[in-house]
């Protein structure tokens, strides 16, 4: 099994049933490739697919020269936008639509993650017209770069006492939105800690273990909403997202700190390791 799910690439062949797309064309990839057949995608969820299969999962992945891919998961780049970026759209497609999946404009967003999903979601919120962003994270060298992507307020959780912090600078009140991308337990405690009444809690990050939640007080009394995020909505975030690249609005190339050759793949891989000097790493053919 190959593994590999973030690529852009040319087409260089295709099938005898193949419509839509010619060689030469310039593409990246959805990772889901849905039934079509499914509840969730009648319902226009495709996305949600009950038969659900991944590219790099189920089938050979993109860690290689060529790869093999459904037409229905292709989608056609605009020429403007660099292989790097590309890319990159299917982790940015997770960001704009936990990031966009309420209206933000003029609310204040807490992001719990520093990782590049986080650092796109912090990008994409100060696009969006965030009042205030702050983003919680581990790593100095990522928080610094979020705050060159939009952030108003960064805060190390490792030395920093959060909630207290972020209630501080919200007046009591707490953060209107509260998107979760750590996946880590204590970060989903302290997100819904610090959503205010009646706010917005975006569920992203996949905890490693069962997560216990003061349930009445969490979210009953306190009446929020919550938003659980499962990829990217197919294909309304593409749009979105190939547009904002298109007209160079989302600017989120400093998170790509690496670029390696292929073969070198265990550079990569070993400096993911050390993401105190990293965040997206990009290997090229």
């Amino acid at each position: 099994q190959i593994m590999g799910h973030e690529f852009a690439g040319e087409v260089v062949e295709v099938g005898s049933n193949v419509e839509r797309l010619k060689v030469g064309d310039y593409i990246s990839c959805e990772t889901h490739i849905p039934c079509n057949q499914c509840v969730p995608c009648l319902s226009g969820q495709r996305h949600l697919c009950s038969n659900l299969k991944i590219v790099g999962v189920d089938i050979n992945g993109s860690f290689a020269e060529y790869v093999s891919i459904p037409e229905e998961v292709a989608w056609k780049n605009d020429k403007s936008i660099p292989p790097e970026i590309a890319s990159i759209q299917e982790p940015l497609g997770n960001a704009i639509y936990a990031t966009t999946v309420t209206d933000i404009t003029g609310r204040s967003v807490v992001i719990f993650g520093d990782g590049p999903i986080g650092l796109f979601s912090t990008a994409v919120a100060r696009l969006s017209g965030a009042s205030k962003i702050i983003l919680v994270g581990l790593i100095d060298f990522r928080l610094e770069m979020a705050k060159s992507l939009g952030a108003d307020l960064v805060l190390n959780a490792k030395k920093e006492k959060v909630v207290e912090c972020i209630m501080d600078l919200t007046g009591g009140t707490g953060a209107d939105v509260v998107i979760e991308m750590a996946g880590a337990n204590e970060a989903i405690k302290n997100g819904l800690e610090v959503v205010r009444k009646g706010g917005v809690f975006v569920a992203f990050g996949i905890p490693p273990s069962s997560v216990t939640i003061d349930y009445n007080n969490q979210i009953i009394f306190k009446g929020i909403t919550i938003y659980g995020i499962n990829g990217r909505e197919m294909y309304r975030t593409w749009l979105k997202t190939s547009s904002w690249l298109k007209e160079g609005k989302l600017k989120i190339s400093s998170v790509i700190t690496h670029k390696f050759k292929l073969e070198d793949f265990e550079k990569g891989f070993r400096l993911m390791l050390h993401p105190e000097n990293s965040a997206k790493i990009v290997l090229f053919p």
